[in-house]
């Protein structure tokens, strides 16, 4: 793709950051792995046996956890390597995408990483919700009146604790994940006690209404990536870090506690329920694998660690979410306005226009019932694009030998082709469904970009790019075609 080969160099002029940022956002490594686990853990282990177990064996469940293990592994080195090696860049998502190809790829990473946080805090409430609706059946789903009137008490009630200032945020982001962790803990180990080893190998490739092996890892992926969605959180924030080496520290210990956890509490459940008896579970499942171990106090636990841990997880992705638009709008690629700061050195300006998108979702979903599997599938779609960008810098830098001497590794030209392949694999798994979906968030985008670049009174496309806003525009139009003739449903 000639756009990804472009070399020229992205210098548009950063606008000036007020100094009182990094003295009042000062985040040690301590708060950098705990928003990085917080973002990683939030609603989506507590579904994790059910989604997982709904298209695949265990076996296949197996190869899936292998190639998500070492495809985020080597992602998250990518995320180490870049910030050593490029330690003047700010906000890595954004940031690496714009050094790799120009503005509008950077841009469009910002964008697209910024829709995927805003949505998926949609998912989280709507499971929080319907969560809720275990001791409250007026929630349901986590998607009637009811539900939606209390998720959005909860969206303002963070949005003015984000509003206090960034690291009083990240000071009760910390709080809550260690709370959460607490349940899952206690899961993983009784659910070890009531293991039967004859039920999880019982028809271990799954059965022939799967498919293949390779359509069912397949059909693992989606959820994979979803559940380790955040491992570049301290990345987004390497402008608001003590010392820059405790970013690329933050995301390999987050994503190695992650990880076991994830691991643990999917495949110990397969040892408790069969493959379809799992794949028939209602979500949160693991509140129904727990109760047929203990009873139904187990469920009651889960239902209440859900709630803590998906408040915990959406507090750190209304962080993430402004961030993701503050830094590249004092870069010149989005509007002025998004690179204002409040005296407490908070995105204001960002933070309200995601969470009004959080709020107009939460109505949409009152009006279509979304699904919670719905919005983070594409939660998840949205931030393909993001991560293969900071893959391919990172195979770039590796490949040409730039960046810091001493943060040089031999190993870096290999992980980072290798995080390379995993992310194109990742587009592939997806399907076009959701890359037809993607093109019509990513379409509206361009109008921001068209601002910005006004702003700047620079030149809004080179040639390049608006090839690549051309190619956009169509498959959003055939998306657009689809939803309407009813061919193509969220």
């Amino acid at each position: 793709m000639s756009t990804l080969s472009n070399t020229r160099s992205p210098v548009s002029p950063a606008r000036t950051i007020p100094t009182t940022r990094q003295a009042q956002s000062s985040l040690g490594l301590g708060l950098l792995v705990a928003l990085v686990t917080g973002s990683i853990i939030g609603s989506g282990i507590f579904g994790l046996p059910q989604n997982m177990a709904a298209g695949a064996g265990a076996g296949a469940i197996l190869i899936g956890w292998l190639v998500t293990g070492v495809g985020m592994l080597v992602l998250a080195r990518v995320y180490q390597m870049l910030a050593l090696r490029k330690p003047e860049l700010d906000n890595g998502v954004y940031a690496y995408a714009r050094a790799l190809s120009g503005d509008y790829i950077g841009f469009n990473s910002a964008w697209g990483y910024w829709i995927s946080a805003w949505i998926g805090n949609v998912g989280y409430l709507v499971a929080a919700f319907g969560a809720l609706g275990y001791f409250f059946p007026a929630f349901g789903e986590g998607n009637t009146p009811a539900a939606v009137a209390g998720a959005s008490v909860v969206l303002w009630v963070v949005h003015a604790l984000v509003l206090r200032g960034i690291n009083t945020a990240a000071w009760v982001n910390a709080v809550v994940t260690v709370a959460k962790v607490i349940p899952l803990l206690l899961f993983i180990v009784l659910a070890a006690a009531a293991f039967q080893a004859p039920t999880f190998s019982l028809d271990f490739w799954g059965g022939a209404k799967l498919g293949s092996v390779l359509e069912q890892v397949k059909s693992t992926m989606l959820v994979t990536v979803w559940v380790f969605i955040g491992i570049e959180g301290a990345s987004v924030y390497s402008a608001r870090a003590r010392q820059r080496k405790d970013v690329g520290k933050a995301t390999v210990i987050g994503f190695l506690i992650c990880l076991a956890l994830l691991m643990a509490v999917s495949l110990l459940s397969l040892g408790i329920f069969t493959q379809p008896e799992l794949a028939g579970l209602k979500n949160p499942s693991m509140a129904g694998v727990l109760e047929k171990a203990v009873g139904t106090w187990g469920a009651v636990l889960i239902y209440i660690g859900l709630i803590v841990s998906v408040g915990g997880g959406f507090l750190a992705w209304t962080l993430l979410a402004a961030e993701s638009l503050f830094t590249p709008a004092n870069s010149g690629v989005m509007p002025e306005w998004l690179g204002r700061q409040s005296g407490k050195g908070v995105p204001a300006n960002a933070l309200w226009l995601s969470s009004a998108m959080v709020q107009l979702f939460l109505i949409v979903t009152l009006v279509s019932k979304a699904s919670y599997l719905a919005l983070i599938s594409l939660s998840t779609a949205m931030i393909l694009l993001p991560y293969l960008f900071s893959a391919l810098y990172g195979f770039k830098l590796a490949a040409r030998g730039e960046g810091a001497g001493p943060a040089r590794g031999a190993l870096d030209l290999p992980v980072a082709a290798l995080a390379s392949v995993y992310c194109l694999w990742l587009l592939y798994a997806a399907g076009a469904k959701y890359l037809l979906l993607s093109a019509l968030l990513y379409a509206p985008g361009a109008a921001l970009y068209f601002i910005a670049k006004r702003q700047a009174r620079r030149e809004p496309f080179t040639p390049g790019e608006k090839a690549m806003l051309a190619a956009v525009l169509a498959l959003a139009v055939v998306a657009g075609w689809m939803l309407a003739a009813g061919k193509l449903s969220l």
